[in-house]
Order: C-alpha cells, then sequence, then structure tokens
C-alpha cells in the first residue's frame, strides 16, 4: 500500500512538472534571423561540406556530369522519348534561343545585337560542335564556356539532356540525308511525293 501511495505522489508531481509551459516555449531562432552567437551574425547555419540531401546521392557520374572514365560521354544515358523531345525543345526555347537562335545557328537576338565578346556564339551546325560528344554540351550547361554563364541552377540534370537531345535533333533536321532513313521510312516519304502529271507544265497558257 505504500508503495501505490509513493508511486500515486510520484505520478502526480510529474504531471505538475509536465505542465510547465518550458517545453514549447523556448529560446530559438527562427529561420534567417539574427544571431548574436555566431561570428557572422546569422542564426540559419550554411550545411556542412559533403552533406548530401536524402535521396540525391549522385552515383551516376554519367548522367550528372557527362563524363565517364575522364572522357565525354558520347551516348546521351537516357532513353530518347517524343516526351524528353518535347521537354528539351521548351527549354531550349527558354534559355539557348535568345543566343544561339530557335535553330541554333548562333543567329539569336542576342547576337544579332552585337554582344559577341571574344568569339561568335556557338553555332550547333558547325562541324566541330556536330563531331563533339553529348559530354561537351552537359558539361557546358553546368559550368559554362567562354561569355556564357552556368545554367545548373535553371536546368536540371534531366532537362539538360532533353534540352542536348533536341541540339542533336537540330543539327540532323540541318545536316540529314535520305541515306539516313531506313527503308520503311524512306517509303513514307516516297508516299508524301505526288508523282508530276504528263502535261501539267504550260497549263492555262
Amino acid at each position: 500500500m505504500r508503495l501505490l501511495r509513493t508511486l500515486v505522489i510520484a505520478f502526480a508531481a510529474l504531471s505538475v512538472v509536465g505542465c510547465n509551459t518550458d517545453m514549447w516555449v523556448q529560446k530559438k531562432s527562427a529561420p534567417l534571423s539574427e544571431s548574436e552567437f555566431f561570428p557572422d551574425g546569422a542564426a540559419t547555419r550554411p550545411l556542412v561540406p559533403g552533406t548530401i540531401p536524402r535521396g540525391h546521392l549522385r552515383e551516376d557520374g554519367a548522367f550528372y556530369t557527362g563524363i565517364e572514365n575522364g572522357k565525354w560521354v558520347d551516348k546521351i544515358p537516357v532513353a530518347i522519348t517524343n516526351d524528353l523531345m518535347k521537354r528539351g525543345q521548351d527549354r531550349f526555347d527558354i534559355y539557348c534561343t535568345p543566343c544561339h537562335g530557335r535553330l541554333g545557328d548562333g543567329k539569336g537576338m542576342i547576337a544579332l545585337r552585337g554582344f559577341q565578346l571574344k568569339r561568335p556564339v556557338g553555332n550547333y551546325h558547325s562541324d566541330r560542335l556536330r563531331k563533339m560528344p553529348v559530354g561537351h554540351f552537359y558539361d557546358v550547361i553546368t559550368n559554362g564556356y567562354g561569355a556564357m554563364y552556368s545554367y545548373a541552377s535553371r536546368i536540371e540534370p534531366q532537362d539538360r539532356w532533353a534540352v542536348i537531345a533536341y541540339i542533336r535533333a537540330l543539327q540532323l533536321s540541318q545536316h540529314g540525308s535520305v541515306s539516313d532513313l531506313s527503308d520503311p521510312e524512306k517509303a513514307k516519304l516516297d508516299e508524301k511525293v505526288e508523282p508530276k502529271k504528263e502535261g501539267a507544265e504550260g497549263e492555262g497558257h
């Protein structure tokens, strides 16, 4: 009985202590507020170097850097789909056309208005860039090149590959030939070409 009485008293004492508001009214710093504790005066602290958010470990070096075994990758490391191409065109129109133009020929409005600096804006249809591995384009989007600044904070890795896929499509559109088509594709092309009618020339004269 004495033990039970002791437990009841202890429980009651703990209950009284638990009602104290110190548990939820604490001295703390709100995000982005000022602090007198840290030398830089900011309450919000930078991430510890090397910190990686859960689910963001970038183990696929080719996908996240465009480099594999010390060399630029020569194959886009994602599946090329219609949705990817449409996304690439969308991102290209937003971020790339002001300088590179809609055709990727380096004749965007910024370039046409004289923003050339030390070198002309890149023309994707030049022999040099047509032969350049896709990893090079990924590196340029990520880190910038010459007067072009980094787009890493604006274009996500997946979208960078989408843009590159669209750039390759632009290059093929300007340098492709019938010999690049498969036999079924050639047949479809032939169906779209209407045969010239005899005697059509000179009709109406």
